[in-house]
């Protein structure tokens, strides 16, 4: 094999600009590969970060009829949909799948949200217990979270993000400000953010309504509180946190599954489902590289006409070593060494234009990245794939050479000398 290999490469070194335009089919179907599978790596990457965001795997569960989330600012709260119990609870922080869980009512704000003279129209008021800013991956960045005791002696204090701080309160100093909440007072005692800081990539007018729609911002106010400004009784949601990302389609559907095994609507449209944007990642996913693997189809004639290419190399290679392979075989060579010796050739051959494909499609991806602006992601398992895909087109077309070779007479081999 040594010996083989040794051979392979004086005969490529030999004939450097023939081997290297052999070697051009296969460099340029693999660099093309290797770009399409970066850049669709990239993509999807980029479109599961824009919808789920950077490592919170957060779902949400909420009350839906039909297909849309149920809107109770308008409506009174459904019968047999009874407030999220604490045994149903329970029951959703036992998943496997499940790190952490919390109830929640949820509003969003058309108007009754004022500060002086300032009205929030956008955004959400959202009754929370003191667990679900941990959950949401939450933490204090200004003041504090409103405590256990708060909770249960129904105080009116609140905690803010910075969309409010922004679209309410002009970026006054939040803390101590008095917002009025469907008519009630409430003072702001804190400021949270998400600990994990993302912008979603913004790349058309889609992009902005679906990532920035929740920019006017949240005010938190104690569970406890919302039958005071709000409804009593009312149907509540629940924020589960996945052990990890892949984990958040099952979390999310054993969730619903749970809760609505403790509900009896007397509309059977009403049931809780699973706000699942992985699921949705996952959709987009398939359709980008649905789209793109017809490219790659495509880039794989060029490796087809590349082992064309090998073949006839081959067989100008055997012609002109036909003294050589009389004489070997003549001294006692036999068939499968001669066979071994030229397959190995076309092997190491299209190898090295496997190697030279894999850095050239590298190369080309990081040029589409930056003059495109579409990201990419290296696949390394695709690349030695690659590589080894481009070993077996040399074996699989160094065949026919090989075995023409291995059968030449050797009286007639040693006369064309």
């Amino acid at each position: 094999m040594l010996e083989n290999l040794r051979l392979a490469f004086r005969g490529i070194w030999t004939h450097k600009l023939r081997s290297f335009l052999t070697m051009l089919g296969i460099i340029i179907g693999i660099a093309a590969i290797i770009a399409i599978v970066s850049t669709i790596e990239g993509t999807n990457q980029q479109i599961k970060e824009n919808l789920i965001g950077s490592g919170s795997n957060t779902v949400d569960i909420q009350l839906y009829q039909n297909d849309w989330p149920l809107d109770l600012s308008y409506s009174e709260a459904p019968f047999g949909v009874p407030q999220v119990s604490d045994e149903a609870l329970s029951e959703i922080r036992d998943l496997d799948e499940v790190k952490s869980a919390s109830k929640y009512a949820n509003r969003q704000i058309y108007d009754g949200v004022y500060y002086l003279n300032n009205s929030m129209n956008g955004g959400y008021v959202k009754g929370v217990e003191t667990d679900y800013f941990s959950t949401a991956n939450l933490t204090v960045k200004e003041g504090r979270l409103f405590t256990v005791d708060e909770l249960k002696d129904y105080k009116k204090v609140c905690v803010i993000d910075d969309g409010v701080v922004e679209e309410l309160l002009h970026n006054d100093e939040p803390i101590g400000k008095i917002l009025e909440i469907q008519g009630d007072s409430y003072v702001v005692i804190g400021v949270v953010a998400s600990r994990s800081t993302f912008e979603p990539t913004i790349n058309s007018i889609s992009d902005y309504e679906t990532y920035m729609q929740d920019e006017s911002g949240t005010v938190y106010i104690p569970l406890s509180t919302w039958p005071i400004s709000y409804k009593y009784d009312e149907p509540e949601n629940v924020l589960v946190r996945a052990n990890s990302t892949d984990d958040m389609t099952a979390a999310g559907k054993k969730t619903a599954d749970i809760m609505n095994s403790y509900i009896n609507p007397t509309d059977d449209t009403i049931k809780y489902q699973s706000k699942d944007l992985l699921e949705q990642a996952q959709q987009l996913q398939q359709l980008s590289s649905s789209t793109n693997s017809m490219l790659i189809w495509i880039a794989a004639i060029s490796l087809l006409v590349g082992g064309i290419g090998v073949m006839n190399i081959m067989l100008v290679s055997v012609t002109e070593r036909t003294a050589e392979i009389g004489l070997k075989k003549a001294i006692g060579a036999r068939k499968g060494k001669i066979m071994g010796q030229f397959l190995t050739e076309a092997a190491v051959l299209t190898s090295m234009g496997g190697v030279l494909g894999v850095a050239s499609g590298i190369g080309l991806a990081q040029i589409i990245s930056i003059m495109s602006g579409t990201p990419v992601a290296i696949s390394w398992p695709a690349a030695f794939i690659a590589v080894v895909f481009s070993m077996v087109i040399g074996i699989v077309f160094g065949i026919l050479p090989s075995h023409q070779a291995a059968n030449l007479n050797p009286i007639d081999a040693l006369r064309t000398n």
